[in-house]
């Protein structure tokens, strides 16, 4: 795929860059304009996020550019690194470890080989089914039955979520759209955009006029003004960028309104699942951010609906 040839993509590309730049920006002179030791804090944690961003965009866009393979690959890495996030806040015993080996090192892998070689039929069932009926008879196998159930539901949930969820965006690349061939990478670059767009939007608008919480002893920053100004423009950004898409202007609004509010659903539940732990965050990799899950949980949610939407429609 000559993505890089695609005048569309550059478009996207250029407006992600122009948006980068303007918010190094505001947070150079944030920073030098600061006072007292609250505001810097929260300036600096913000110019951590914005270092982050550029990080992430540059990987993303390489992969991009790269076609379809490269973007099976960056999915399929960040999938690893975000079931070993999920696995290492969750304790295993020792029964465990022969059937997350066959989780980590042949599941996640043929997942994402199958999404490379478009089998949908085996890609839509590999996990629910096949995984879901042989890891817990591999850990039943060691013969350790205690919190067997606890055990075996975590491993489970842990791959359906930060796996079989997230596959479901390269997934996007295997759809035969007509009038949109060799396409559908845009579709991909939509997807991302919108919904971790929506996911910055709601913190803006959280941190500069949040007043009522949604659920505090979940997460306790979001806010109701957060949730509705950063869904709304995010859906408002979706349905402007209508014609990066197979979409018509009111379709780009009905599915980016759908796949914000799931990136919300995402958010709430994997910060549900941290309470729940102790944790702040599922990691440290990403400065800012905190883990790899951290920042695809809203992803883990959109993506899977958005795929389906997009195949059921109009395809």
């Amino acid at each position: 795929m000559k993505i890089l040839a695609e005048p569309r993509m550059l478009w996207l590309f250029g407006g992600v860059l122009v948006l980068l730049v303007l918010a190094s920006g505001i947070g150079w002179a944030l920073d030098r304009t600061a006072r007292g030791e609250k505001a810097r804090a929260v300036i600096e944690n913000l110019n951590a996020r914005i270092r982050a961003w550029w990080v992430m965009c540059a990987v993303f866009a390489v992969a991009t550019a790269t076609g379809g393979l490269g973007s099976i690959l960056l999915f399929g890495l960040m999938s690893f690194v975000a079931f070993r996030e999920f696995v290492t806040m969750t304790p295993t015993r020792r029964g465990d470890h022969r059937a997350l080996f066959w989780a980590f090192f042949f599941f996640i892998p043929l997942q994402y080989w199958l999404v490379a070689v478009d089998w949908y039929g085996m890609f839509s069932i590999l996990i629910p089914i096949y995984a879901f009926l042989f890891l817990p008879t591999r850990t039943a196998m060691s013969g350790e039955t205690e919190k067997f159930l606890e055990r075996t539901a975590k491993i489970q949930w842990g791959l359906m979520v930060s796996v079989y969820c997230v596959s479901h965006a390269p997934a996007l690349l295997m759809l035969q759209i007509p009038g949109f061939e060799g396409q559908n990478a845009l579709l991909l670059f939509y997807l991302v955009l919108v919904v971790q767009s929506s996911d910055v939007l709601q913190y803006v608008f959280g941190k500069i006029m949040g007043r009522r919480k949604i659920a505090p002893d979940v997460s306790p920053n979001k806010t109701w003004e957060g949730f509705l100004g950063g869904i709304l423009s995010a859906t408002l950004l979706g349905s402007a960028l209508w014609w990066a898409t197979p979409f018509t202007p009111l379709q780009a609004a009905g599915m980016s309104l759908v796949i914000t509010l799931l990136g919300f659903s995402g958010g709430l539940v994997m910060s549900a699942i941290k309470r729940d732990r102790g944790i702040k965050d599922f990691g440290t990799l990403i400065e800012g951010h905190g883990g790899i899950l951290d920042r695809i949980d809203s992803i883990c949610f959109a993506a899977p609906v958005f795929f389906h939407l997009t195949r059921f429609f109009f395809t």
